[in-house]
């Protein structure tokens, strides 16, 4: 069995945001075992799995992430977009656009404190389309 569904996110700021409830919404019922595969269709956004207890880990992550790729670098050639486009496409290239999660007694097997998280690298980066693709049996 093979099942897949389009997912538009509502337009979220610049961040990382916990997406697992849209996730878990958009799915029907689930198989007793099997994958779900993520995909996001933008190269200046991410998906990422990490800590959904605590809010410091993601202002944390963020702070982070402007390190590792900081806005108005004079090397940047890429700026027609904008200060945060050069910097978000090297971020997505960092966290990556899909995950793959085995789905285990039809759940999701995330850990105890794991979430999915739309990582957005952009100031306005509109609404971010997803594809869920679930593979079992």
């Amino acid at each position: 069995m093979i099942q897949q569904y389009d997912l538009q996110l509502p337009p979220f700021r610049r961040g990382f945001h916990l997406i697992t409830r849209h996730i878990f919404d958009c799915l029907g019922k689930l198989p007793e075992k099997g994958l779900l595969h993520i995909f996001i269709h933008h190269t200046s956004a991410g998906l990422m799995i990490n800590e959904n207890a605590d809010p410091s880990v993601r202002a944390d992550l963020e702070s982070s992430f402007n390190v590792l790729a900081p806005e108005n670098m004079d090397y940047y050639t890429h700026t027609m977009e904008g200060s945060d486009d050069m910097p978000a496409h090297i971020k997505s290239a960092i966290s990556g656009v899909s995950l793959s999660i085995p789905v285990k007694k039809g759940k999701i097997s995330l850990g105890t404190w794991q979430g999915i998280f739309l990582c957005e690298f952009r100031d306005n980066g509109g609404r971010r389309k997803l594809t869920l693709t679930l593979v079992g049996e």
